[in-house]
């Protein structure tokens, strides 16, 4: 029997809140929630960050597990392999990017003069947030000391944070992995009736495959973004391909913050490294070519049948969890709504929100 596409439109299982009390504590829940993860993002933080990434070397653990290797060796490969990928790359990359930092002070008056056109509109606009900030905060006169020593601890109170948080994160991953399956085993055991256990085991297999899938699929076509991005620039002879490669690949995580920030990085980059000025434009015009040929084709078309998410509520969510949590919080953003609305779908009383999250099963390759 053939489905209409509007059968999705006839569906009796997913019933509307009718108890306006319910509604109201489950909305101050919510709130309640909320204002503590963004208070517990140093402590949250690390293990999200954990639980996705044992998401996204889950079938390497499965592979593992079929060839008899010991879990406890399982958990120290895949933990190594992590940490051996971030530290090549961090030594790979640590001299250009220095370099590049050197270069960009020197490089700031030809910036300017590439761009004039804009260079007064922008002396304006400063100005102006020069007087109102003026205006609102007053005259206040720093010592030159004290501002170089707020900058050097801002500097290492944020390395330190990173540091703790990186640390925190692979030890919880660690220890995750080891874990296995105990924390759903104790969940589905502490469930009161039968289709409590089976709906709990239904939710947790449904997000492990779907946001283990589409975590391992993101990760391969950044990859190859970063690939085809590192040669194209190769080709157009910008030093550092590699670094702006892997640049390419890391921007790509965040849903269209990353690459509008990529857009700006490659214009400047451009800019400041190739002659005459049109060609100046190659770097960021071939970025835009890989990106939408990725973000608009290939990935959707993988993805299309486990992921159809609302476009708003993509753009909603990302700018939230930045606000909450940064730029981990926009990498996280789209996997989180991802998880929710899988949860809502399979949750009866919370049907209709999980499918006023889903968006329209597009075809890609049609107009």
């Amino acid at each position: 029997m053939v489905k209409s596409p509007d059968d999705h439109l006839n569906k009796p299982d997913m019933p509307l809140p009718r108890d306006a009390s319910a509604v109201y504590r489950g909305g101050l829940f919510i709130l309640a929630l909320l204002a503590c993860l963004y208070v517990a993002k140093e402590a949250v933080l690390p293990l999200l960050l954990a639980f996705f990434l044992k998401l996204l070397v889950q079938p390497g653990m499965k592979l593992m597990k079929h060839l008899r290797v010991p879990r406890l060796i399982a958990a120290l490969v895949a933990v190594a392999v992590l940490l051996g990928i971030v530290f090549g790359l961090m030594h790979l990359l640590s001299s250009p990017a220095s370099e590049w930092a050197h270069r960009l002070p020197q490089g700031l008056p030809r910036l300017q003069q590439r761009v004039s056109v804009i260079s007064k509109p922008i002396d304006t606009l400063t100005k102006l947030f020069k007087h109102a900030q003026s205006a609102v905060v007053g005259n206040v006169h720093q010592q030159p000391s004290s501002s170089g020593m707020d900058v050097k601890q801002i500097l290492f109170s944020t390395a330190r944070h990173f540091v703790s948080g990186f640390v925190w994160t692979f030890l919880m991953l660690f220890f995750l992995l080891l874990a296995g399956d105990t924390f759903l085993r104790r969940l589905v055991e502490v469930m009161p009736t039968f289709g409590d256990k089976r709906q709990v085991i239904d939710i947790a297999q449904q997000v492990e495959s779907d946001i283990s899938i589409y975590l391992i699929t993101i990760t391969i076509m950044n990859s190859l973004v970063g690939i085809v991005t590192g040669l194209g620039m190769w080709l157009l002879g910008l030093p550092d391909p590699l670094l702006w490669g892997v640049t390419a690949f890391v921007l790509n995580y965040v849903p269209i913050f990353g690459p509008l920030t990529g857009m700006v990085m490659f214009l400047a980059v451009g800019m400041l490294s190739l002659d005459p000025l049109w060609k100046a434009f190659t770097p960021m015009a071939l970025y835009i070519c890989v990106h939408v040929t990725e973000g608009e084709a290939v990935t959707p078309m993988i993805l299309a049948r486990r992921f159809t998410l609302n476009p708003v509520l993509v753009m909603a969510s990302l700018l939230f969890w930045d606000w909450m949590w940064g730029i981990p919080g926009a990498v996280l953003a789209v996997p989180l709504l991802a998880i929710f609305k899988i949860v809502c779908e399979r949750v009866r009383p919370l049907g209709a929100l999980g499918h006023f999250i889903q968006g329209e099963r597009r075809r890609v390759w049609e107009p």
